[in-house]
């Protein structure tokens, strides 16, 4: 893996669909970014059991759980208009940096 930062152009809580894999076409909300493993967690997608040995404090149990994603995986989602969105930026006169929709050119709610 290379030292150099990862650009990232989702961000928690957007909306976004899965393009690749075995939940391919499913939209879900993004819960977790890990920029240095290019990883996203994704709600409802990627679920998988896990077996929980008892302890001390909690009983044994099966717990369904999401997996992170490949970021290059998943894309921005429009729900207002059921499309993906390519993110772009611009900066506005103050100097303030926004992400923008790159076929609309509509801001994106920060």
């Amino acid at each position: 893996m290379s030292k150099h930062t990862t650009k990232v152009r989702i961000k928690s809580g957007d909306d976004v669909i899965v393009i690749a894999g075995r939940d391919k076409g499913t939209v879900g909300r993004v819960l977790r970014v890990m920029p240095e493993r290019r990883k996203v967690l994704v709600e409802g997608v990627a679920r998988v059991r896990r077996h929980m040995k008892p302890t001390e404090g909690r009983a044994g149990a099966i717990v369904d759980k999401e997996m992170p994603v490949d970021i290059s995986n998943v894309a921005l989602w429009d729900a207002e208009n059921g499309v993906r969105v390519r993110v772009g930026y611009t900066v506005d006169a103050d100097g303030k940096k926004h992400r923008i929709n790159r076929r609309t050119g509509a801001v994106l709610e920060d």
